[in-house]
């Protein structure tokens, strides 16, 4: 099946005062970790939305057999970010079946969890499967190819669990242990283990 995955990786980090993309986890930055996590997976392709620091981001995956796309108006929030890298993704992957929404700044996310969902999704053919973590249903998440519309048209502001949350087709879980830990502010840095 043709999934592909997408990764957000093009904000400024500036709740955390520091790029979260460039933070170390086991020797290597979180971004690269994530990239290698996903091509990993079963998806096909990966596609990686950098904006701030992009020429430094790019550095930190140069090497990765990865397409990027660099979005100039990622201030505009996280939904602008998606918007721009399912553009680009539809452009060049036309035949995709179901996409994988992902971010940058879970360290405990695993190719486990990614397989996962495509599992799933095979198995079931849901429109949306997403991670649950503490009562909630987040990213990393797969879409289904009905749902391609909502994630073109989100609030630059928003993110995916937006459509997840409103979405009133079919919806399937994976668990996701300690899902719930994200860099975005000093204090997150502490939970997670070097």
């Amino acid at each position: 099946m043709k999934v592909n995955i997408l990764i957000l990786a093009a904000g400024s980090s500036s709740r955390l005062g520091q790029s979260k993309q460039k933070f170390i986890v086991g020797g290597v930055s979180l971004l690269a970790k994530t990239v290698q996590v996903a091509l990993n997976s079963k998806a096909k392709h990966v596609l990686v939305v950098l904006g701030a620091q992009a020429e430094e981001h790019q550095q930190l995956i140069a090497g990765f057999p990865v397409e990027t796309v660099y979005h100039e108006q990622w201030e505009r929030g996280m939904g602008s970010s998606l918007k721009a890298g399912m553009k680009v993704l539809l452009e060049k992957h036309p035949d995709s079946e179901a996409v994988i929404v992902m971010v940058c700044d879970q360290p405990y996310l695993t190719t486990a969890i990614l397989d996962s969902l495509i599992a799933t999704y095979q198995r079931k053919s849901a429109d949306i499967v997403a991670c649950s973590y503490k009562n909630v249903h987040g990213v990393p998440a797969l879409f289904s190819r009905s749902v391609f519309p909502n994630l073109l048209e989100i609030d630059d502001a928003q993110g995916a669990r937006k459509i997840i949350q409103h979405h009133t087709g079919t919806l399937l879980t994976v668990p996701f242990e300690n899902g719930d830990v994200d860099l975005d502010t000093p204090a997150d840095l502490d939970r997670v283990k070097p």
